[in-house]
């Protein structure tokens, strides 16, 4: 009986491990292969034929102002459509209820800091990374984006991108170290997993749409 148990915990520990390596590996595949797309706001600022700038919502405060890391991925987006990087900011968000509207947040972040409301387009149902990814070229018809968010979520973001056909990179928003990022970091491992085998699958997402090009105006996202 005690032997039993023993090949028993073994084949427990075995299959755990076997798990486990197999998670990371998919981290480290992603990460690997998305990492030279993660480039400096002054060489994003030298590309050319950049469709849009594609800024990932990060939840909004009660007050309806950005969180910490909305407001620095607002920033970086803002001074990447400064620099001339793209003449049009995408702002993908959640806005699935009537009392909660990140991208009209984000949007009018943009516009205090000067943007003119034509250049700003808002995706109301960016409501995943997946999401937001996928409408960006079906929906706002983009080939060539640059993505911004901080960097542990941009590897992500990136693989989906390059996964959906699109020729995208990435800026960091990153200032500071953010509090709970430890907790951030474990949470994405298993979302670069789950996303790993969504790229392969490619659902459509449960909202699309009339196609809006993002080379338009921006104002026909307007509530």
């Amino acid at each position: 009986m005690k032997r039993l148990i023993k090949n028993i915990l073994k084949a427990v520990l075995l299959l755990i491990s076997t798990g486990l390596i197999f998670l990371l590996g998919i981290n480290f595949y992603i990460e690997k292969t998305t990492k030279s797309r993660i480039i400096s706001s002054e060489s994003a600022a030298k590309l050319e034929d950049v469709d849009c700038i594609l800024v990932l919502g990060a939840g909004v405060k009660s007050d309806k102002t950005p969180s910490l890391m909305l407001g620095e991925r607002l920033d970086s987006g803002i001074s990447l459509y400064q620099s001339g990087a793209s003449p049009k900011l995408l702002m993908s968000g959640d806005h699935r209820q009537d009392n909660y509207n990140e991208v009209q947040v984000m949007k009018d972040y943009a516009i205090d800091a000067g943007v003119p409301s034509s250049d700003i387009f808002m995706d109301h149902a960016g409501v995943s990374t997946y999401d937001s990814v996928y409408r960006a070229k079906e929906i706002f018809q983009a080939k060539k984006v640059i993505i911004v968010s901080q960097e542990y979520h941009l590897y992500r973001a990136l693989y989906l991108a390059k996964s959906l056909g699109i020729e995208a990179y990435g800026v960091s928003a990153d200032t500071q170290c953010y509090k709970g990022q430890a907790w951030r970091d474990f949470r994405e491992v298993l979302a670069r997993d789950k996303d790993f085998f969504t790229a392969i699958i490619k659902p459509k997402p449960e909202v699309l749409g009339n196609t809006i090009p993002v080379n338009g105006n921006g104002n026909i996202t307007n509530d």
